[in-house]
């Protein structure tokens, strides 16, 4: 399949000190992040870019998602085999539910009824009851699951196998899997655009953004981006694709790319801080945010202007990173009891 390298990086940006936090009044909602190392979530004021919220006692949360009505947030518990679902308006928690081993990244589907788990230490999906947080059924995918998203539609959960090279389709009106297809060497992350039309796999290994058909889940293309990309999305315009580039503790990577989605050519290679991992966008498109898992901060990134226009801290190694139009409760430090990791660490690279 062709590769795409990009031509001019425009409106590449060095971040250098912290940056004032600048308020961004037209928008309602808040940000949640997963702490890995932190075994917290923060959840951040979109309004005001200040934290208003650490919940603490959530052990090894690599993934965070909100439900797409906003009334709960989903994260892993990393270490723990299981998934949490919480209240974002008190901030309860509203159940737990055993998932398989090594439990990677959670979504809930776009009508709210199921969630999806990857579960990186049994090559499988479990697919979950939102409402009941009772385990309706396991797909067996590639070696090491790790992201996931669903099409717009709800009709598909695409799945990146870090460990073999592939994607996989899972029909949710069946909850089966359709195929697998091979995209290049350790996709970590997948997003579809919102018109369905292509899906978008991060290469960590080859530091590429695989393009997907979804009509033929055919792998039509590659575009070189930045170092050890981990996370990627699609605007809500589906016209660009954003990439977090993480590289490694030892060489980070600091940027966002921006693709543009229709020539596939690099249009902004964007400084955010060291480890950029994960990254989401608001519902009207105008502001990324982005995690960085070695820094231990959120930038937030106007994609109009083509600029980190601050950077929040947060807990440790935040990773996972969502979206909600519920606004945050300053409430403080809650600690959620959830228990506490088991020894061994986590593996920072994913």
């Amino acid at each position: 399949m062709p590769t795409y390298t990009p031509t001019a990086l425009l409106g590449a940006l060095v971040l250098t000190t912290a940056l004032a936090a600048p308020a961004t009044p037209a928008l309602n909602g808040a940000i949640w992040v997963a702490d890995e190392a932190g075994s917290s979530l923060t959840v951040i004021d979109a309004a005001t870019n200040k934290v208003r919220t650490t919940l603490t006692g959530v052990p090894a949360p690599h993934n965070v998602q909100l439900a797409p009505d906003g009334k709960s947030a989903w994260a892993v518990l990393g270490e723990n085999a299981q998934a949490v679902k919480i209240d974002t308006r008190t901030y309860q928690v509203l159940g737990r539910v055993d998932t398989g081993r090594s439990p990677a990244h959670v979504i809930v589907s776009p009508d709210g009824r199921r969630a999806y788990v990857t579960n990186g230490a049994d090559g499988t999906v479990s697919i979950i009851d939102a409402g009941t947080l009772k385990p309706l059924s396991t797909v067996k995918v590639g070696a090491s699951p790790h992201g996931l998203r669903a099409s717009a539609d709800g009709r598909l959960v695409l799945v990146a196998n870090l460990a073999s090279n592939s994607v996989s389709w899972i029909d949710t009106q069946t909850g089966k899997k359709l195929a697998d297809t091979a995209v290049g060497k350790a996709p970590a992350q997948v997003a579809f655009a919102p018109n369905g039309k292509n899906a978008y796999v991060s290469l960590r290994d080859e530091n590429a953004v695989a393009v997907l058909d979804v009509a033929t889940r055919k792998a039509t293309g590659k575009v070189k981006v930045g170092p050890g990309p981990i996370q990627v999305i699609v605007t809500p315009d589906n016209r660009f694709v954003l990439v977090a580039n993480q590289g490694t503790r030892a060489r980070p990577g600091n940027t966002l790319t921006v693709v543009d989605a229709a020539s596939l050519k690099v249009v902004a290679d964007i400084k955010t801080g060291d480890g950029a991992h994960g990254v989401t966008v608001d519902p009207t498109g105008r502001y990324a945010y982005v995690t960085n898992t070695y820094a231990s901060t959120l930038a937030v990134v106007d994609l109009q202007a083509r600029r980190t226009v601050t950077v929040i801290p947060t807990g440790l190694s935040p990773n996972g990173v969502s979206f909600t139009p519920v606004s945050a409760l300053p409430a403080g430090v809650k600690n959620l009891n959830l228990g506490q990791p088991a020894d061994g660490g986590h593996d920072e690279h994913h």
